[in-house]
């Protein structure tokens, strides 16, 4: 039985992951986020919610103790969020790391140049990739509401094929790379839905 910790657990995928968790597996959650009334409707006895801000570090640190799995689903200041969570990892020895970033952060969408805008998460990616930690950054595509679980996934260095997943696609990404702490160490992976 894991005990995965949830960053940013209101997130539009978190919500998907946290259902798929509890419904699929017997992970134990532990969801962080800035509003925690956010979450209240969720009652199972596998969860613990707890407020608080990613960039506030001995909180952060707290919320780690005992994790296996720490996922992070984040928004603002990536940047710094990042670098926070590397810190409080490698004090605490929690090693594995599940990060959402973006696609084109590598210039890997044939046909599409991103403007400054994907900056903050090309910068959040580069300081993961630095750490020691085993990191799994995943790079969705535009993200649909499609209530379905259709994705294909290209390594670092590859052109992306599609531009479009669902989030519940990328949310059982998640859980899979939670429920096989070896799958993907050190990778960067787009995710996409298969062209049909």
């Amino acid at each position: 039985m894991s005990n995965v910790l949830i960053l940013g657990a209101n997130g539009g995928i978190a919500r998907h992951a946290i259902d798929l968790f509890l419904n699929e597996t017997d992970a134990r959650l532990t969801l962080y986020l800035r509003n925690s009334d956010r979450l209240s409707h969720i009652t199972s006895s596998r969860t613990r919610v707890v407020e608080g801000d990613v960039l506030d570090s001995e909180q952060l640190k707290e919320a780690m103790i005992g994790q296996d799995v720490v996922y992070a689903n984040l928004a603002g200041n990536l940047e710094k969020m990042s670098k926070t969570i590397v810190e409080a990892m490698n004090t605490t020895g929690l090693k594995r790391l599940i990060f959402i970033s973006s696609m084109g952060i590598y210039d890997e969408v044939p046909g599409e140049k991103y403007s400054s805008i994907l900056d903050p998460y090309r910068k959040s990616a580069e300081i993961i990739e630095a750490s020691n930690l085993n990191y799994t950054i995943l790079r969705p595509g535009w993200f649909t509401y499609k209530d379905e679980i259709d994705y294909e996934t290209t390594q670092k260095g590859e052109p992306f094929k599609e531009r479009e997943v669902s989030r519940k696609s990328v949310a059982a990404l998640v859980v899979k790379l939670a429920e096989l702490p070896d799958m993907e160490i050190r990778r960067s992976l787009g995710v996409n839905k298969p062209k049909i």
